[in-house]
């Protein structure tokens, strides 16, 4: 398999994250998702609207999410809209809840390691290409999130999101969502990741900002302050690819705060994630980092 392109800036900064974007050479067609974390409430690391503003408003995007599967701010479309207004997302956005609707879209996964279907928001099919807007960091389950994890638990509608935690049983309990075989788990987000790319073939394209990098998910209303300088932008037409990168400059920076983030990451195998999507064929763990400073 040719080595997989993933292009690299320093400056985080919003036009530099339109250049990068502009190096990948794709004008996604029609209607575009773009697939942010509004941000749980309480949560103080994830990407401001404001930073994302230029770059959602050059591919004329919508703001898509889906509501989660936990109790909080976002676990019903009604407090869901509630905060993306008070994080600013409407202000500047189109907004879509995309599984506001009572049913789900069903992507079906034949070639699956652990799930055959996933449950996805029934508005997915209003669009007609995506762009997956990252934040990177640590996860309290799966070790890191990024462009495998917005694909996955990301997309998924509510009942997708426990359906996806609970390695496909039907109507697990809440309880049974933090009990779960971790291999299968993170398989199971592979799976599901390769149904919606499969889905946008030939029509998506992935950043990741590493930025505000604590070991915690923008998904936690109580989380740690970041633990590692900020690293930079990176995007991609390659999911797998694009996490990896990530990975590895974690791995080989000097930070002093490298092991605490590595640590959440080794300790909850987050790495098998993209072993896992590297296998299912959505994309290539070795890649050429091509810097545009």
């Amino acid at each position: 398999m040719e080595k997989a392109k993933v292009y690299f800036t320093k400056n985080l900064t919003p036009e530099k994250v339109v250049e990068i974007y502009k190096h990948l050479g794709v004008n996604l067609p029609g209607k575009v998702a773009v697939k942010v974390h509004s941000g749980e409430k309480g949560n103080q690391n994830y990407l401001r609207p404001e930073f994302l503003k230029p770059m959602v408003e050059y591919v004329n995007g919508t703001i898509v999410e889906c509501n989660t599967a936990y109790d909080g701010a976002r676990d019903t479309t009604e407090k869901h809209e509630k905060l993306m207004d008070e994080h600013g997302w409407s202000k500047y956005f189109d907004v879509d809840i995309m599984d506001s609707e009572k049913d789900d879209e069903v992507l079906e996964i034949p070639n699956g390691k652990v799930i055959k279907k996933n449950y996805v928001g029934s508005h997915l099919n209003n669009y007609d290409s995506m762009l997956v807007l990252s934040h990177f960091k640590g996860h309290p389950m799966g070790g890191y999130g990024g462009a495998l994890k917005q694909l996955s638990i990301g997309v998924a509608s509510g009942k997708g999101k426990r359906y996806i935690h609970c390695c496909g049983k039907e109507n697990a309990s809440y309880e049974e969502m933090f009990q779960v075989d971790q291999i299968k788990f993170l398989e199971s987000m592979a799976d599901a990741a390769s149904s919606v790319t499969k889905h946008f073939a030939g029509k998506i394209a992935y950043i990741n900002i590493m930025c505000n990098m604590s070991v915690d998910c923008d998904c936690c209303a109580t989380a740690e302050d970041p633990c590692m300088k900020d690293i930079g932008i990176f995007a991609s037409l390659d999911p797998v690819a694009i996490d990896q990168a990530c990975i590895d400059l974690v791995k080989n920076s000097n930070d002093p705060g490298r092991d605490h983030l590595l640590e959440r990451i080794n300790s909850r195998n987050g790495i098998h994630t993209i072993e896992a999507a590297y296998d299912l064929g959505i994309g290539n763990r070795d890649y050429e980092l091509i810097s545009i400073d």
